[in-house]
């Protein structure tokens, strides 16, 4: 089962160091990083990641403010992580709702703790990441997490998987659309993407890339807006090098 994560922090090495401590954990996927609180806002309603790892090293009184907002506009608001370079807000998160409080810089052993607690509390809540594709008397299962891209053929759809590997099913691709997780992404009338294997997006040539394919997928203008999204989510995430 797998549980999608966003980060708010403005410290860039706090928040590489944790990015690469939670990347031994297969069924835990970052969705975004952002440093304001309005930006932290407008991600989780965008996102609806499962869990936000909150920095309140700065900013603490408009990042609380922000939690509260979050119960306005959501029945349920995600599982809520503080760190803090102190103690100093632990009672202020306690009362807050928050489910752990880490302070920095991060500890391993606190983390995998912390990521044992959550798998007990919230595995029911999710999708299942296996997809069944039934043909008569065949049924197919697929894991999501294997799929790189789904390309409509027709009236048929087909899954290209990272091993090489390609699946065809006799469904359109509007039927998968909303069925898939929401790592998967409509680009194109006849592409949908998994987020986590995009390596590259060309505006230039309108096209993105993907980690192990040496297929490049086109975007249409229809999905521009998807597509800037996912740019500057993957921006944020990254070490950039912008002149």
């Amino acid at each position: 089962m797998e549980h999608s994560y966003a980060i708010i922090d403005t410290n860039a090495a706090s928040n590489l160091q944790l990015q690469l401590q939670l990347q031994e954990y297969n069924d835990f996927y970052h969705l975004g990083t952002v440093s304001t609180a309005e930006d932290g806002l407008n991600l989780i309603l965008k996102m609806l990641p499962d869990l936000v790892i909150v920095n309140l090293s700065q900013n603490a009184n408009l990042l609380f403010q922000m939690i509260m907002q979050l119960h306005q506009f959501l029945d349920k608001i995600p599982v809520l992580i503080a760190v803090s370079q102190t103690k100093s807000y632990a009672y202020d998160a306690i009362k807050g709702g928050f489910f752990d409080y880490w302070l920095l810089p991060h500890n391993e052993f606190e983390i995998r703790k912390t990521i044992f607690k959550l798998r007990k509390q919230i595995p029911k809540e999710h999708p299942p990441t296996t997809l069944c594709l039934k043909t008569y008397n065949d049924y197919q299962y697929l894991d999501t997490n294997d799929i790189l891209y789904l390309k409509a053929d027709n009236n048929s759809t087909d899954f290209f998987m990272r091993n090489g590997q390609k699946i065809s099913a006799y469904k359109t691709l509007k039927t998968f659309e909303s069925a898939l997780p929401k790592n998967f992404v409509r680009i194109h009338q006849s592409y949908i993407l998994n987020i986590k294997f995009i390596s590259r997006i060309n505006y230039g040539k309108n096209t993105c890339s993907l980690k192990n394919s040496k297929s490049t997928l086109p975007f249409s203008k229809t999905y521009r807006r998807k597509i800037d999204e996912l740019k500057t989510l993957l921006s944020k995430n990254a070490i950039n090098t912008f002149n």
